[in-house]
């Protein structure tokens, strides 16, 4: 804590770097053609939070966060910058990215150093902020809303800044306990709140019963963990295969008395921060890393798919832009879709028949390029939606050649025809592209004459599909296949689809004798759903040989989503979601690619990738797949948790839901109490007990809402991921906002028991 309780500088006292952002500057801010005007920016004091100044009415301060930023990217490379601006000035352009719906901030500095000085500093204050412990984000959170509540920036709080102080921070109390804790931390009776009393009174609000609990369980050595008592906790609660030297390890590197770090001793701020740590989190570590086969065919993995990708909000009038592309290809999608159509002189990509903007199909290609693997290597699906005529075909294919170069597959790997897919491992740093052929890919290897330039394929199957789902039977099947408009299909852009061929569906017994393994269908959501709870097991024998992909109902015009659960508990791989929606089911893919290094491609379990695979998700009849678990979950407490709404009156009444998804069978659902008035530190020691009969696709999501008897509760934050990726014992899980993206200062605390079902 600073000498007057309240200045804190993240440990970059004295960098030039911060210097320059708290001193600030002048900088050109565009948002048109024709609106271009100068702006002043800088860091104020909390060195967290960016302030500019704005000329309309009401609005003389706004400011964002630095944990609101999700990259800077210096030059033209914004959409707007490279619309508004000439290229000569590219060297002098920045644009500040926001996660969520946020919109760019595009900046022209005075010269091209002022620029790089702006981007370097700022990602050095960024990345400084994320590399803070969990006690030091704690403490700077804290130490933001102290300064807020010192209104009149004497460094010292009146009891009236100490209530305005704890509304803040989301805690209500009564006036009497305020006025209680207010004195006991007053004791120079002076009415007001400094140095070394603040240093008190933060000490008070951030005291842990329940790890004073813990600690005071094992720590057997004078008030201190010994390696052998620390080793005991490991072993007994955290069910860790631990040994003396990783105790002594852990005392090594999260004590923080030096004294007691010199005896082998780990005191209770020591164990805080361990428990803090990323190795101690809930999601088992070694499950961060890439840890799975990547060897196996492309077809026996989970992909992380996106649907219609270019859109940044509805699909009706919302826009389209590479903003979206490079949004979900750094959320680790491997999958993302193309809806091309006749531009003036070139392909364009916009949601066909609607008011959605429109982009250029090679500006979409070059961000695809450049932002394709900076989260995962693994291989890029570029789902083609094809409307496009023969001539603007054929600049669509001269694009992904000359752009994608060598990353580009246009050819099967090795010299003889493939009989499987290559897997992800081959295929690392490639490009895939999914769409109609008009030939066999066998006809590579055949010595017959080439095909036409130009034939008819039938459209693509999003734009053929109704919205009635139950139109399905065999008997209009025909019918259908009769009436399904054609395209004709440039050679260049068919000769590009290796092993991602577009075909329409005509059943499981059709697709067995008459598909090859490269040959795909799309699946509308309801058609697929039918499917899932009618022949759940003849599905899953599809996806053993064939990639599905499966996309949301035309219906969805808000650009919602569906559960995509059902979907892949029947082994379809490519399961669409629209990226740009928040929901819960977002929320869950987001989980089940949360592991495996953010790759994008989850290892099916081996019963869905046998032939004769007897696996049914609904009926659950006997086999491997049956491995019933019993977890026992404990909701403890949580600490810091966001304010949803902003007015001063607002605090949290939180409970938590504890939700488990994945197998009929499996579907489950826990829910605490609430806590009136706390969102700062509530405590509800509530314990569920859950069977789970198939581990291997079941999720485990904890979510936090603010509770409200009126309405429907809000939604506050939550966390989801694979059940056989949980570490038991009391472990902090880290909260994530609606967007998706972590909340530095939020967790929830419980203790969690995986025990073999009796």
């Amino acid at each position: 804590m600073g000498t007057n309780g309240i200045d804190k500088r993240q440990g970059m006292e004295g960098d030039p770097d911060l210097q320059f952002l708290l001193q600030g500057g002048d900088l050109l801010k565009v948002r048109s053609q024709s609106w271009k005007k100068t702006r002043y920016f800088r860091v104020q004091e909390d060195c967290k939070t960016v302030w500019h100044e704005s000329k309309k009415l009401f609005k003389s301060n706004q400011t964002f966060s630095i944990d609101d930023i999700s990259a800077l990217r210096l030059g033209r490379q914004s959409e707007g910058l490279k619309k508004y601006t000439e290229e000569q000035v590219d060297s002098r352009c920045f644009s500040i990215v926001f996660k969520g719906r946020r919109k760019n901030l595009d900046l022209i500095a005075s010269s091209g150093e002022e620029a790089k000085r702006w981007v370097s500093s700022l990602q050095k204050l960024k990345s400084n902020a994320n590399n803070l412990d969990q006690q030091q984000k704690t403490e700077h959170w804290i130490f933001n809303s102290l300064r807020k509540a010192d209104k009149n920036k004497d460094a010292k709080l009146s009891q009236s800044e100490v209530k305005n102080f704890m509304r803040l921070i989301n805690i209500e109390v009564e006036d009497e306990y305020a006025e209680v804790l207010f004195k006991e931390c007053d004791k120079s009776n002076s009415g007001y709140l400094s140095g070394e009393e603040l240093q008190h009174f933060y000490d008070l609000l951030t005291h842990r019963d329940e790890i004073d609990v813990i600690f005071g369980e094992y720590a057997k050595s004078g008030g201190f963990m010994s390696p052998h008592n620390l080793l005991e906790f490991l072993t007994a609660e955290q069910r860790e295969q631990a040994t003396m030297g990783v105790a002594n390890e852990i005392i090594e590197k999260f004590e923080p008395d030096d004294n007691a770090k010199s005896k082998k001793l780990l005191s209770k701020d020591g164990f805080l921060m361990y428990l803090h740590s990323s190795d101690a989190l809930l999601l088992d570590p070694a499950h961060g890393t890439v840890h799975q086969d990547m060897s196996q065919p492309l077809n026996h993995y989970f992909i992380s798919s996106s649907h219609n990708t270019y859109l940044l909000e509805d699909q009706l009038k919302g826009p389209s832009s590479t903003e979206a592309y490079i949004r979900a290809l750094l959320k680790g999608c491997r999958c993302v879709e193309l809806d091309c159509w006749d531009g003036d002189d070139e392909p364009v990509i916009y949601h066909g028949y609607t008011l959605t903007s429109k982009i250029l199909f090679k500006d979409a290609i070059k961000a695809i390029k450049e932002y394709a693997f900076k989260t995962s290597d693994y291989p890029v699906i570029l789902s083609l939606e094809n409307h496009c005529s023969i001539q603007q075909q054929e600049l669509m294919a001269h694009y992904m050649k000359t752009i994608l170069g060598s990353a580009l597959i246009t050819a099967p790997l090795g010299d003889s025809m493939p009989s499987n897919f290559p897997s992800p491992e081959d295929l690392r740093g490639k490009f895939v592209i999914k769409a109609k052929r008009l030939n066999k890919l066998e006809a590579m290897f055949a010595a017959e004459a080439p095909a036409d330039d130009v034939t008819d394929v039938s459209e693509e199957e999003e734009s053929n599909d109704d919205d009635d789902d139950d139109d399905d039977d065999d008997q209009h099947e025909e019918e259908r296949r009769k009436k399904r408009k054609k395209l004709k299909l440039a050679k260049m852009l068919s000769d590009m689809v290796i092993y991602c061929k577009s075909v329409h569906f005509y059943g499981f017994e059709d697709a067995r004798n008459n598909l090859s393994f490269y040959e795909m269908s799309s699946f509308k959501e309801g058609k697929a759903m039918k499917l899932a709870e009618k022949s759940a097991n003849d599905y899953i024998r599809h996806n053993v040989d064939k990639l599905s992909r499966i996309y949301p109902a035309g219906s969805r015009t808000d650009s919602s989503n569906y559960d995509p659960v059902p979907l892949w508990n029947t082994g379809c791989q490519i399961v669409a979601l629209n990226f740009q929606t928040t929901c819960t089911d977002m929320d869950i893919n987001q989980g089940r690619f949360l592991v495996n290094g953010k790759s994008g491609y989850i290892l099916k379990p081996d019963f869905m990738r046998e032939r004769e695979t007897e696996f049914d998700p609904v009926t659950l009849t006997r086999g491997k797949w049956l491995n019933p678990k019993t977890l026992h979950v404990m909701i403890i407490s949580a600490q810091q948790l966001p304010k949803i709404n902003m007015k001063k009156s607002s605090i949290l009444d939180p409970l938590v839901k504890v939700e488990i998804h994945g197998v009929p069978a499996d579907v489950a659902e826990g829910e605490t109490h609430s806590v009136d008035n706390n969102g700062f530190n509530p405590e509800w020691n509530e314990r569920f007990r859950f069977d789970i009969y198939v581990p291997e696709l079941a999720l485990v999501r904890f979510l936090v809402e603010d509770h409200d008897s009126t309405s429907s509760n809000e939604f506050v934050a939550q966390y989801t991921l694979p059940f056989n990726s949980l570490q038991m014992g009391y472990r902090h899980i880290p909260l994530l906002n609606k967007n998706g993206d972590i909340l530095p200062s939020a967790h929830l605390f419980v203790h969690i028991m995986v025990l073999d079902a009796e």
